[in-house]
């Protein structure tokens, strides 16, 4: 055990752990390769610390305080899971029980709870246009409180999904990706496709921190989706960038059976079509309940035009033997058939599981000093 934390503990670099410290994460794209090394390597040395039953209060008794503005299970419970594995205190709510639903700006929430929390959490996903920009408005309001009342607490924010990424997902998925490929995703062929849903129109920012994320690895990347479904403009570009410097690839294609034809990893996920999440931003800034209803009945009736997009037995034979994956819940006989979820339950499991030790690396990156340090205290006790 101690072997491989000591592996994972000399390939972090000082000035990358120094470097985390007092940092909040918005997007992955923002972070530099060193930012993601130290907090990719950190969240495996957390994972073989729990696995191993040793204990890691370097936060204890602080309150970890995190506003979900939309639906959560697992992300809510990796929240409280990793502030409880520091010594932290999680407190959960819900965003419309807070002051913003009464007209409180961004900033001045942020002023409010850099009183008490000494981290945020932030859910803010279902707007396009809305959600990261309110994390960064939240942002300044913290740091503007702790620099007027000259306060030296460290209160990062951990962004647990907005409109533009989904960083905490977008990791754990990069985790368990190494954990089933340990040579590296160098040339690996991964499939990130649409699927059919009729349950509701899913945000893009897992689909768009997948192809940001991924491409940084060498990986060769496809995106695969119908006619308006595209993704943002920016990701789109990131990927495109990151996949030429890491002599990986990226393609488009509206054809679902040629991204899987050959591939390594397949992860097939539900969107919005892009003009009517567009629409949401205007309906949702005028308050106008009756116009989201619609629009969200129009999303799900252009998703049932293209019931055909699921990954089902067929599409896993076109396969290279694919690792399938999947962000949880998939609507299944939708998204995917029964059988694939089946053979590939525990697998989602475990990728699901590495969210919590991504949160513990973001926490402690962003407020333990020494923290390399702290660790090998940690062992030695």
């Amino acid at each position: 055990m101690t072997t491989q934390i000591d592996e994972h503990l000399r390939a972090l670099k000082p000035q990358a752990l120094e470097a985390l410290l007092g940092h909040s994460l918005l997007t992955t794209a923002s972070a530099s390769d060193d930012d993601l090394g130290a907090i990719l390597s950190l969240a495996e040395i957390f994972a073989e610390l729990d696995r191993n039953g040793i204990r890691t209060p370097l936060c204890p008794q602080e309150l970890a305080y995190a506003v979900f503005f939309d639906n959560s299970t697992r992300t809510k419970s990796a929240w409280a899971g990793a502030a409880a594995r520091l010594g932290m205190v999680p407190v959960i709510v819900d965003g419309s029980s807070t002051q913003v639903a009464h007209g409180e700006t961004a900033e001045e929430t942020g002023a409010m709870l850099g009183m008490n929390a000494h981290a945020l959490g932030i859910r803010h996903d279902l707007i396009l246009g809305e959600g990261n920009a309110f994390m960064r408005d939240i942002k300044r309001g913290i740091d503007s409180y702790l620099a007027a009342t000259h306060d030296s607490r460290r209160v990062p924010i951990v962004n647990l999904q907005c409109d533009v990424d989904h960083p905490t997902q977008a990791m754990a998925d990069l985790l368990h990706l190494r954990q089933r490929f340990p040579g590296g995703l160098a040339g690996k062929k991964i499939a990130v496709s649409w699927a059919y849903s009729p349950s509701y129109a899913k945000p893009l920012s897992v689909p768009q921190g997948l192809i940001s994320l991924l491409t940084r690895f060498g990986a060769q990347v496809t995106l695969a989706h119908p006619e308006g479904y595209d993704l943002l403009d920016a990701p789109m570009d990131q990927a495109r960038r990151f996949s030429s410097e890491s002599g990986g690839s990226f393609r488009v294609t509206q054809d679902m059976d040629d991204a899987f034809a050959g591939a390594d990893v397949v992860y097939p996920k539900s969107w919005g079509p892009h003009s009517l999440m567009l629409d949401r931003i205007a309906a949702n800034r005028a308050g106008d309940k009756a116009a989201l209803v619609a629009i969200e009945q129009s999303c799900l009736r252009q998703n049932a035009r293209h019931t055909d997009w699921i990954c089902d037995e067929r599409r896993m034979g076109l396969t290279d033997d694919a690792l399938y994956m999947h962000c949880l819940p998939a609507d299944i006989g939708a998204e995917v058939s029964p059988g694939v979820m089946e053979r590939f339950r525990s697998d989602l499991a475990r990728e699901a599981n590495w969210k919590v030790y991504v949160i513990m690396a973001l926490l402690a990156g962003a407020k333990v000093p020494f923290l390399a340090q702290r660790i090998r205290a940690l062992i030695s006790n």
